[in-house]
């Protein structure tokens, strides 16, 4: 933070700001209470000029008076693509003074996921999670401020903040409830747009009170500042004509002041005519004149400094401008001198005024004057001087990533090494998070243009740097590196898949499909052919539309059969080959065999991790799903809880994530964990809504969440979280688990909508019948309807039964077999019905599902009218979390209690 002004310049942008400061006490007040006391936000808004660096100054002051930790950080016109560069500077310093293994300590998990976006730890192999590098950052705050309480973060200028800082900041913002920290915000209004105005935004909403916008001076504060600078004798003409010059803006208020004392000018209404003369030379034109007139040597220093924008020191100065260092020190300190240039953390010479220490970083007096000064440089020296400086902070061994920002300033010139500096910098902006980043530097080297061999690659990278965030860009640039020559063999195949899945993100399955078939259709036999098909049937194997590929089944059935599973292609056809299987009802031992034969003693093989990226996260979903359906739920469960794990320590906190969740929160409903898998479901969905509404991912969280609540018996919460998050057609193109129109119409049915409920199970019904077949415990809508059906048309709700004993008898685990015999049971009466309860009990006591077990005893208990069957049920409801169920067999007790008995 800037504080080189005269106390005079810095009390002087603070009149009238009586009710800004005010505020400040008060939330450096209530912060300070004690530890428990919760985190606040105070935004300020106001035009250049108009002393927002000022407030914060004195927010610092405030802070510190009280014992407070105070960090702050500053945001630059010209530094806006540096990623990470505001929360470097201000949580930098305080991780820097500690030794690695202390970090790595007080940082936990974290420090390997934000560590490298603070440029404390070296990044890891992998493409970082930018939400999860995002988390971290929040994370690191969080125990800094445990450490360091009470802590306060300055943020000035965050208009020009880069957007990796704008979305760590928009985030601690929405926690800062949970954080025992006070952050001040300064920007200007407008000047941002996008994400990044999205973010500042969401800032401000979360401050939980108005933005404090700044007003322009009044003339009597104008005069008070003049005659406090220039004397009691300054008149009334004079004073007036200072703030009608300046438009009451503090900041040219006290630099024209500034130049009316350098000037000797008698502040009397005889000199006023001279002020605007004089305003002019202290901004825009007037000041590169001013620094004209220090000399060329002041000039360049002053330009190479504006170039630098950051870690302007002395030296790196004297490397850009190629000046002596004794020169260059000699324009520091004439630029110092002129009030452009500062050394904030240098010590001053009590005699001369001037900083002594010329290793210090400087920087510029006022955002301002460093804008006025970047701009005054002619554009074809800009541009050269950009490329100099890049091989100057190359050359210092910065890295590729730190050169970029000038390199991105280059004009285009066919130059391969700039193509390769560029696509170094990508990379190393991707092993940090900083995806906008990277996709700033393949775009500009895309403009070079890269050599033609290369050309498809950079593409190709391009492509893979926006999969997540821009899928529909992705398609483009991955079809033009395809139809390119440069990717061949594995490449290639590499690139198809990518497109694959960036279609099937922009919900564009069958086009994925097809692309992977035409390309398989190149290829020779071998690794590169199966992999291709396997792909193939995967998002065949996810694809939720009206009919199934005629003889798929079959192909996939007959090229399993010559797995062995000896490398990760056979292994996903194996596990491809286990959810088909098990998505159509085939017999759940044979699913449970072919999985087990993908894993390598009884674990995911190498390169088929959760983390791996050759395969991507839905075959090990698929693979996790086939235990979870075919009752081996101690396997599901583990896979999931491993997902979770990987993803989390990985720093994958989006997309992923919320998967993790979602299918973890799949296995603890199958399990009867009611509560557990609310409890993950709802992080599921939270998740989800940071990824984005729409997706496979946000449809698993809100069917699982919405089926969990239904089981607990919570029915108002469950149609209130399928309103809130639209639970409701039209479905998504892929396969959710478990099935949305099953649970939608489950739902209309609890809420009273029979009719509805009926059509949507009778829905779930038709699709079912055009895929050739189904599981009836992935897609339970035969028993629901059918007892839906039961007293309209019990005819077919008998059929429907029959079908669904039929089906579970194919699918052959405890727990289908169970429910289809508490259909049955339902629709009967008299010992029939009493015989099936307790055939349905039998069968889901050796189920490892708890719910369907609890169900099947109340309900066994009220057929025969048992209260010891009741009790069991009961404490089994409540075991689970089944709320709703336990009330019924309370109710159904205290009725054998009351009643007459058989």
């Amino acid at each position: 933070m800037t504080e080189g002004r005269s106390s005079a310049a810095a009390s002087a942008s603070l009149w009238e700001r009586d009710r800004e400061v005010a505020a400040l006490e008060q939330a450096v007040d209530a912060l300070c209470v004690d530890r428990t006391s919760t985190g606040g936000l105070l935004m300020f808004c106001g035009e250049a000029g108009l002393g927002k660096t000022a407030l914060l100054a004195e927010a610092r002051r405030i802070a510190e008076r009280r014992g407070c930790t105070v960090w702050s950080a500053r945001g630059g016109e010209t530094l806006r693509s540096v990623p990470f560069n505001v929360v470097r500077q201000l949580l930098q310093p305080a991780l820097v003074t500690m030794l690695p293994e202390e970090a790595r300590e007080y940082l936990g998990d974290w420090y390997d996921i934000a560590g490298p976006a603070l440029g404390i730890a070296d990044p890891g192999e992998r493409q970082a999670d930018p939400r999860g590098v995002r988390d971290g950052l929040v994370a690191a705050v969080r125990r800094l401020a445990d450490r360091d309480w009470p802590l306060v973060l300055l943020i000035d200028d965050a208009h020009w903040a880069d957007q990796e800082t704008l979305s760590w900041l928009a985030a601690l913002a929405e926690r800062l409830r949970e954080l025992s920290v006070l952050v001040v915000v300064a920007r200007r209004p407008g000047e941002v747009s996008g994400d990044s105005a999205r973010h500042l935004d969401a800032v401000a909403e979360a401050a939980g009170r108005p933005v404090n916008t700044l007003s322009a001076l009044t003339p009597d504060a104008s005069a008070g500042i003049t005659r406090a600078t220039l004397g009691d004798h300054a008149d009334a003409p004079f004073c007036r004509e200072v703030w009608a010059v300046t438009g009451g803006n503090p900041y040219e208020t006290v630099e024209l002041l500034a130049k009316v004392q350098d000037s000797e000018l008698i502040p009397t209404e005889a000199s006023a005519g001279e002020l605007r003369a004089l305003n002019r030379s202290a901004r825009g034109r007037g000041l590169v004149s001013r620094l004209e007139g220090l000399g060329v040597d002041a000039t360049r220093f002053a330009w190479a400094a504006a170039i630098l924008g950051t870690d302007i020191s002395v030296g790196l100065v004297a490397r850009l401008t190629t000046m002596d260092r004794a020169d260059a020190a000699h324009c520091a300190a004439l630029l110092r001198s002129a009030r452009i240039l500062t050394a904030p953390d240098a010590e001053t010479d009590p005699e001369t005024g001037l900083e002594t220490d010329l290793e210090t970083d400087l920087e510029f007096v006022h955002p301002l004057i460093a804008s006025a000064v970047y701009n005054s440089i002619p554009e074809g020296l800009r541009t050269a001087m950009h490329g100099i400086a890049a091989q100057v902070v190359t050359d210092s061994g910065l890295g590729a990533a730190a050169a970029s920002r000038h390199l991105l300033q280059v004009h285009p010139d066919d130059d391969a090494e700039l193509v390769d500096q560029l696509r170094e910098a990508a990379r190393e902006h991707l092993a940090v998070g900083a995806v906008d980043a990277a996709r700033r530097c393949l775009e500009r080297a895309l403009e070079e243009p890269p050599r033609p061999e290369v050309h498809a690659r950079v593409l190709y990278e391009l492509g893979c740097a926006t999969l997540l965030t821009a899928p529909a860009t992705t398609i483009g640039h991955l079809r033009t590196a395809l139809a390119m020559p440069g990717l061949d063999g594995t490449a290639r195949v590499d690139a198809v898949f990518r497109l694959s899945q960036a279609l099937l993100h922009n919900d564009q399955l069958e086009q994925a499909v097809r692309t992977v078939e035409a390309e398989a259709a190149r290829h020779p036999d071998g690794p590169d052919k199966l992999r291709l098909k396997a792909v193939q049937y995967m998002w065949e194997g996810i694809h939720a539309g009206e009919s199934a590929t005629p003889g798929r089944s079959e192909r996939l059935a007959r090229l399993a059969r010559t797995c062995t599973g000896r490398d990760n292609s056979e292994r996903a056809l194996l596990i491809l080959r286990a959810f088909d299987a098990m998505t159509h009802g085939e017999n759940a031992e044979e699913v449970v065999e072919i999985a087990d034969r993908a894993l390598v003693n009884g674990r995911l093989a190498p390169g088929l991790g959760w983390t791996d990226t050759e395969w991507g996260v839905e075959l090990l979903m698929m693979l996790g799903s086939c235990y979870a359906c075919a009752d081996r739920l101690d396997r599901a469960e583990s896979l999931f809880a491993e997902a979770l794990r990987a993803y989390t320590t990985a720093g994958w906190s989006g997309g992923h994530l919320a998967l993790a969740n979602a299918f973890l929160g799949l296995a603890y409903r199958r399990q009867g964990r009611l509560t557990d898998a609310e409890e993950v479901l709802r992080e599921s969905l939270r998740l989800a809504e940071r990824v984005g509404r729409g997706l496979p991912l946000y449809w698993s969280a809100t069917c699982g969440l919405v089926d969990t609540l239904l089981a607990r018996g919570h029915v108002d919460e469950a149609w209130s979280v399928a309103e809130r998050y639209g639970f409701a057609p039209p479905y998504p193109t892929t396969i959710v688990l478990p099935d949305t129109r099953s649970v939608r119409g489950r739902l209309l049915l609890a809420v009273g909508r029979v009719k509805e409920g009926v059509n949507e199970l009778e829905a779930a019904e038709k699709a079912t019948a055009a895929r050739g077949g189904h599981n009836p415990v992935l897609a339970p809508w035969t028993v629901d309807l059918a007892r839906a059906l039961a007293s309209e048309d019990p005819g077919r709700a008998a059929r429907l039964a029959t079908d669904a004993r039929r089906q579970a008898e194919r699918f052959g685990t405890d727990t289908a077999i169970g429910e289809a015999l508490r259909c049955a049971a339902d629709l009967e009466t008299g010992q029939r019905k009493v015989g099936l309860a307790h055939q349905a009990v039998t069968y889901l006591e050796a189920s490892p599902c708890l719910y369907e077990h609890a169900a099947a005893r109340v309900e066994y208990g009220i057929a025969a009218r048992s209260a010891a069957e009741l009790n069991r049920g009961l404490a089994l409801a409540r075991s689970c979390g089944a709320d709703g169920l336990a009330e019924r067999a309370l109710e159904a007790r205290r009725t054998l209690e009351t009643g007459p008995r058989s």
